[in-house]
C-alpha cells in the first residue's frame, strides 16, 4: 500500500516528465505540421488601400489565402490621401496601396516606407451618369454645360487630382466650348470623401454625372457611362503601393506587394478592369 506522501510525489513525478523538466515547468515546442515539420508562425496584415481597389483585394486576399497559409489579411479601404495620413499619424499598417504614386513617395521621402514604391496596376478615366438617365450629360463636353451637377471627390483625393487633368485635357480642344474649366468647376455640387462615395451619389440620382474609373463603373452595375472623347484626352491612373516602415511583419508584407505586383496578382486585377502598370 503506498502512503498518500508518496503517492503525491510519484504524480508529481509523472507530471514533470510530460510537461518538460523536474519542476513541472512546460518546455516549449514548435507548432507541427501533420508531416512532423514546424509551421510558420501566423502572421496578421493589415493593408491600407484606395477605395477603388475595394473588390479586387477581397478577391486577391482570399486567393492569397490559399498559397500563404498561416498569413490572414485586413484590408481598410479610404482615399488614398486621407490613408496617407492615417499612417504619417502612426496608425498601425503593414502595407500601403494607393491610386496614385505621389501619396507611396510622400511616406518613402518621410523615411515611413521600407523601400521605393512598387507600382503594380493601372487605370484609366470614365463618365458616369445615373442609370437609364434622361439627364444633360450625352458627351463629355456636356460637363460644363450650365446647371449640369457634377459630383466630384476632395481636392487631395487621386481621382481628383486625374479629373482636372482631364478636364485641362479636354479644355484643350478645339471642340471645347469656351470657358470649359471654369463651366465644370462650378457645376461642382459636392465633394465626397473618396471615389466609391462619388460612384454612390450618382447611383442615387443625386447628381448628374462624376468622372470615375473605369473599374468602379464597370462594378457599379447602377450607373451608365458616357465615354471621353477624343480618346487621347483621357488620363491613365498608375497605383502603386510600399511596405510601412513601422510594420512589425515587414517580411510578409514585402512579400504579399511582391505578389500582388507579380502574375498571380495581376491576373486577378485584371478580372476587375485594372491594367497592368506602366513599364
Amino acid at each position: 500500500m503506498i502512503r498518500r506522501p508518496a503517492l503525491s510525489l510519484l504524480v508529481a513525478v509523472l507530471v514533470a516528465a510530460c510537461t518538460g523538466d523536474a519542476y513541472g515547468t512546460a518546455a516549449p515546442t514548435p507548432t507541427a505540421s501533420r508531416a512532423g515539420t514546424p509551421t510558420a508562425t501566423p502572421k496578421a496584415l493589415t493593408v491600407f488601400a484606395a477605395a477603388s481597389l475595394k473588390g479586387a483585394l477581397d478577391a486577391a486576399t482570399t486567393a492569397y489565402a490559399t498559397t500563404h497559409p498561416g498569413v490572414t489579411i485586413t484590408v481598410s479601404t479610404d482615399s488614398s490621401s486621407a490613408l496617407e495620413t492615417q499612417i504619417e499619424q502612426g496608425a498601425p499598417a503593414d502595407v500601403f496601396l494607393s491610386a496614385d504614386t505621389t501619396n507611396p513617395a510622400k511616406l518613402a521621402t518621410a523615411g515611413l516606407a521600407s523601400g521605393e514604391p512598387v507600382t503594380f496596376a493601372g487605370n484609366t478615366l470614365v463618365i458616369i451618369i445615373p442609370k437609364n438617365s434622361l439627364g444633360p450629360v450625352t458627351a463629355a463636353f456636356d460637363l460644363a454645360k450650365a446647371g449640369v451637377k457634377v459630383i466630384a471627390a476632395g481636392d487631395e483625393v487621386p481621382i481628383t487630382k486625374y479629373a482636372t487633368e482631364l478636364v485641362a485635357n479636354l479644355a484643350a480642344q478645339p471642340a471645347a466650348p469656351g470657358a470649359f474649366e471654369a463651366g465644370y468647376a462650378a457645376n461642382v455640387v459636392s465633394k465626397e470623401d473618396n471615389v466609391k462615395a462619388v460612384v454612390a451619389k450618382i447611383e442615387l440620382g443625386e447628381g448628374d454625372a462624376a468622372i470615375v474609373y473605369v473599374t468602379d463603373a464597370a462594378a457599379s452595375g447602377k450607373v451608365d457611362t458616357v465615354p471621353i472623347t477624343p480618346a487621347n484626352a483621357n488620363v491613365p491612373a498608375t497605383y502603386a503601393g510600399v511596405v510601412v516602415k513601422a510594420s512589425a511583419n515587414q517580411a510578409a508584407a514585402a512579400e504579399f506587394l511582391a505578389w500582388l505586383a507579380g502574375p498571380d496578382g495581376q491576373v486577378i486585377l485584371g478580372t476587375f478592369g485594372f491594367l497592368p502598370p506602366p513599364a
